[in-house]
């Protein structure tokens, strides 16, 4: 199976910060966030990961190169204009090879699981499937609902109150098809357009263990530098 990482994103809330260095570049543990990333996605036994790129994009490209170096087949895909998730994941279809594609955010982490998200896919027959992540405030998310079988039921809207529940983790698993009805060439979003008109088609979820981090704003990029670390230690060995 082939994935594709989402690592077109500016960073615009984190000038300043990251100076000339994309978000995914950022430096988290000693290595690029995105690195952490495909080490995660290596550990769980996918080898060929496409980079969606677009701000800086030469800068991941001239770091990981080929892939080589951390065991891994990686393909560059450039978005001429911001494409969003969709949109991005459209433009890069052509250089996959799959029947379905494992899809992550560049720019936020959960302690995903592979084989788990294929098996619920498989056993529902889903379109698509998303990772799940409980948190003590989805205020700043908004939320997601699911019946007990794991049928996405709804998108919540951010809310004004903190309130825990269910926020999508940038997690996804989704059949060829789904992509190929996306239109070339447009800003497409998977989360407010593609996974809201599949609720009642095959759009499933699962829960996944542990936290949820991303590193959009300069709090939460603080905040991932202190949580990571340990967490990220065990897949660089």
């Amino acid at each position: 199976m082939d994935a594709i990482i989402l690592a077109g994103g500016k960073g615009t809330r984190l000038r300043g910060i990251l100076d000339d260095c994309p978000k995914p570049m950022a430096i988290i543990a000693g290595r690029p966030f995105i690195e952490w990333l495909l080490l995660a996605v290596r550990h769980q036994g996918i080898e060929r990961v496409l980079m969606c790129t677009g701000h800086l994009s030469e800068a991941v490209e001239s770091y990981f190169g080929n892939g080589q170096n951390i065991g891994m087949e990686l393909v560059y895909v450039h978005d001429p204009f911001p494409l969003g998730t969709g949109g991005a994941v459209r433009n890069a279809l052509s250089k996959t090879n799959s029947k379905r594609l494992f899809v992550l955010n560049g720019d936020s982490y959960c302690r995903f699981d592979l084989p788990k998200l294929l098996k619920t896919h498989l056993s529902h027959n889903a379109r698509a499937s998303l990772s799940l992540v409980q948190v003590r405030d989805c205020s700043r998310y908004g939320s997601v609902k699911i019946n007990e079988d794991g049928k996405v039921l709804a998108f919540l809207e951010k809310s004004p109150r903190k309130i825990p529940g269910l926020v999508n983790a940038g997690v996804y698993l989704l059949e060829r098809e789904i992509v190929e009805e996306i239109p070339k060439g447009r800003m497409v979003s998977l989360e407010k357009e593609i996974f809201p008109n599949l609720i009642g088609s095959g759009l499933y979820a699962i829960l996944c263990k542990g936290f949820f981090i991303d590193i959009g704003t300069p709090e939460s990029f603080n905040k991932a530098k202190k949580i990571l670390k340990d967490e990220f230690m065990h897949l660089s060995q």
